[in-house]
């Protein structure tokens, strides 16, 4: 019998927690932009921004929300009067939207930026999201620096939010500080202590401090959380968020194994990884997972063969499946004679496995001192060798 699969909601936040990468600053356009790919993309919430920092955060919000059609817009709000209304005012043209709420719960977020009690800080969660419930049918709160609040306490914050409206309950580990086994431990503890678990969604939103997000965030969802926060490419503060892209990808290639399901569209994906880095000015690193121009490259002769053999013997999802062009066979000193000859004939020579007895060798001292052999590299081999038999 077949395991029914789970559908998660993924919740984007490069628009607000991602534009806190050091550097970037998304223009008002920009943001819409961003918006637009991020809904044809196929994710269920963008978090379009925080209000009540700035008037152009509050215009972007605004522009945002009155610029999608099916995906819920929300904004960022402090447990404070102010920033809930400026997030009613900047998404109140939205077609669908909610509002994200959050306040400090550990130890060192009460004690040194908050200045507050546990009784002060559960007066201030019930006040807060009360108040936000006036406004909007979906409330959002978050716990911040969830991982590192006292477990029992933080049952207490969770019930006190839910007991006031909130319909989402968002885990945060703020500062990356969990890894997937404690952070599962924990999703285990809140659903035996929480009464009314089942009764709300709850979300994780994870950062890469020790480059465990994604694993992380997974763990959450495997333990009863169905939705999950992040951005594309990973960016965001410090070392950054879940790259959701990531989380899309694994749920597809080992649907076997998680049987969970998103609304992402992954051939929109190097579109959406593209529009990103151009607009924070920061590149896709070549080794990055799943969008990066390595990751379906292959220089190591032995892949190489595998390759050309059969592609899932080094390949288990293709480029074509999230928007990329095709898998490349890099030539350089790993490679084997069998990719060499394919690239020979793909330019036009029609070489035997005799004739490579004698390519091979010049082609690796080539190799030796150049790290990429291109195509006209080639072509001087061939000259070197003296095999002009063009196809």
């Amino acid at each position: 019998m077949t395991k029914e699969d789970k559908k998660i909601q993924i919740f984007d936040t490069s628009l607000r927690d991602g534009e806190q990468t050091i550097g970037v600053n998304f223009s008002i356009d920009q943001k819409v932009k961003i918006a637009q790919q991020m809904e044809k993309w196929g994710v269920d919430v963008i978090e379009a921004g925080f209000p009540v920092a700035s008037k152009d955060d509050f215009k972007a919000v605004k522009a945002v929300a009155e610029s999608v059609d099916r995906v819920c817009v929300t904004g960022l709000a402090r447990a404070k009067q102010g920033d809930i209304d400026a997030c009613v005012e900047a998404t109140k043209n939205a077609k669908h939207k909610q509002i994200h709420v959050f306040i400090g719960t550990s130890p060192i977020h009460r004690e040194y930026k908050l200045n507050m009690t546990k009784e002060e800080n559960l007066a201030a969660i019930h006040k807060w999201v009360s108040y936000a419930r006036q406004f909007f049918d979906i409330v959002q709160f978050s716990p911040e620096d969830a991982t590192r609040t006292e477990p029992d306490y933080l049952v207490e914050a969770i019930n006190t939010a839910i007991d006031a409206g909130a319909s989402v309950i968002n885990i945060a580990d703020t500062v990356g500080y969990t890894n997937p086994i404690e952070f599962g431990q924990l999703f285990d503890y809140l659903r035996a202590n929480v009464e009314r678990f089942d009764d709300v969604v709850f979300s994780v939103h994870c950062h890469d401090d020790l480059g465990m997000s994604v694993a992380n965030a997974i763990a959450g969802v495997q333990h009863g959380a169905t939705r999950i926060e992040g951005t594309v490419n990973g960016i965001g503060e410090r070392a950054g968020n879940t790259a959701l892209e990531e989380i899309a990808a694994a749920f597809m290639v080992r649907n076997d194994y998680y049987h969970f399901t998103t609304n992402i569209n992954l051939k929109e994906t190097k579109a959406t990884a593209d529009m990103i880095s151009e607009f924070t000015k920061m590149a896709i690193p070549n080794n990055k997972a799943v969008i990066g121009s390595n990751a379906f490259s292959h220089e190591s002769g032995i892949h190489q063969d595998g390759m050309l053999k059969n592609r899932s013997t080094y390949e288990i999802l293709t480029p074509q499946s999230v928007g990329m062009d095709a898998t490349h066979i890099v030539l350089g000193k790993l490679s084997g004679s069998h990719a060499v000859m394919q690239e020979l004939q793909n330019i036009g020579f029609d070489v035997s496995k005799e004739e490579m007895k004698k390519i091979f060798p010049v082609f690796k001292s080539v190799a030796d001192h150049k790290a990429i052999i291109d195509d006209n590299d080639l072509k001087i081999i061939m000259k070197k060798v003296g095999v002009m038999s063009h196809a």
